[in-house]
């Protein structure tokens, strides 16, 4: 190897050591302020707009919702307008699942509006948070590509799946962590039932399906 190749390695070996390293983007979308409807605590819930104490305790008495939509027929059902849920929305929401998400679900994302609704529904499968700043990023600039993000997630592969992609999960914790790596291969979702049953209870399960694909 002569001088000038060996100054050559050094070079990028030197450039590949000072590059940052690469921050993952877990799989729901990091909260520019917002809360998880089905996790938030009473007291917290009682603060924001619209919500008295007697709705709040309604709510965490209900929960969890399967989705916004049924969030949403829950808040009309207590008396607010649609423009009040719009507003509770800009502070606790059901993530809604980019691949599978209604047409009105979106809808219920603030901010999304009808070309969301399109655009959402158009760069179907969603694969990472990289290509929704691509595409999305297309049409709105980052900030409120990001304030979209918050309400939405894509679902994560259990048998595959980073502990920071776990713990983006609401509510997940370590120890689901533990126990959603403990139990690959995952092959049904019977076995989901029957093994995270074990530590939380049925709607729990439910809920924290939402999240996650088998595959």
């Amino acid at each position: 190897m002569t001088i000038g190749t060996r100054w050559a390695l050094a070079a990028v070996v030197a450039i590949a050591m000072a590059a940052p390293a690469v921050t993952l983007r877990a799989q729901v979308g990091k909260s520019q302020g917002v809360v998880d409807a089905n996790t938030v605590s009473e007291q917290d819930l009682a603060k924001v707009p619209h919500m008295t104490p007697a709705i709040a305790k309604a709510l965490v008495g209900v929960r969890p919702f399967k989705s916004i939509a049924e969030l949403n027929t829950f808040l009309i059902g207590q008396g607010l307008t649609q423009e009040q849920a719009m507003d509770f929305y800009q502070k606790a929401f059901v993530h809604i699942n980019l691949n599978t998400a209604t047409r009105d679900e979106i809808l219920l994302v603030p901010g999304a509006g009808t070309r969301m609704a399109r655009e959402f529904a158009e760069y179907r499968p969603w694969k990472s948070w990289t290509q929704f700043d691509k595409e999305i990023g297309k049409y709105v600039g980052a900030g409120a590509t990001a304030k979209l993000a918050q309400y939405c997630f894509i679902p994560v592969n259990l048998n595959t799946a980073t502990d920071a992609d776990i713990l983006s999960i609401p509510g997940a914790g370590p120890r689901m962590v533990r126990e959603f790596k403990e139990y690959r291969p995952w092959k049904s979702w019977a076995q989901f039932d029957k093994e995270i049953g074990k530590y939380v209870g049925p709607k729990e399960t439910d809920r924290l399906k939402r999240y996650v694909v088998i595959e």
